[in-house]
């Protein structure tokens, strides 16, 4: 009998289950009312994992960027954003063009943050890092409309424990200096 046990409590501790997780509908809602941080991982890319050997921050061309589907997701995620409406006060992204490309089709707006870039390739230290940069920032901001930080799915993971598709987004309150999960928002349906 233990075993089972065992992998039920196993299954609730890898898997955060958003217990009060919100329908959409309370969601937007939320956003609407502010205090909330919404996590996204960049629009939909051309297949492949990381970017080609050689790839620069600064050259679009040499890295993996979004997909014709990535580029209408992200214009259908500010669509949404702005039939419900709800107006980001701030949108920060990973300096990746993928990322900065979600960012302003969806928004019309990016501030580069490079906390926020990939920690895809960076040892313990340098994440931890970028953690603890991104916290601070977001712990000296007053406003309370949405913030939007736009990123990737290694850093989301680091942050709330979330693993993300593509476009997908995971709604966050802020407390005691931790991002907690309140409940996912999917890429919209076109």
């Amino acid at each position: 009998m233990r075993t089972p046990c065992f992998l039920l409590l196993l299954a609730c501790v890898s898997f955060p289950s958003f217990a009060a997780e919100l329908d959409e509908n309370a969601l937007w809602q939320k956003l609407r009312a502010g205090g909330v941080t919404v996590l996204m991982r960049h629009a939909a890319t051309v297949p492949g994992i990381g970017d080609p050997p050689g790839f620069r921050l600064t050259q679009c061309a040499t890295q993996r960027n979004l997909s014709d589907k990535g580029r209408q997701d992200a214009r259908a995620i500010g669509a949404a954003f702005k039939a419900h409406g709800v107006n980001p006060g701030a949108v920060w992204s990973s300096r990746w063009c993928r990322c900065l490309d979600t960012a302003k089709l969806a928004f019309g707006r990016a501030e580069p943050e490079p906390s926020l870039d990939s920690m895809f390739n960076d040892d313990d230290k340098a994440a931890s890092a970028k953690l603890r940069d991104l916290r601070a920032r977001m712990a000296a901001r007053r406003e309370t409309t949405p913030l939007v930080l736009v990123t990737h799915d290694v850093n989301i993971r680091a942050l709330t424990g979330v693993s993300l598709a593509q476009g997908e987004m995971v709604l966050t309150i802020l407390r005691d200096g931790k991002l907690e999960p309140i409940g996912r928002l999917p890429p919209p349906a076109r």
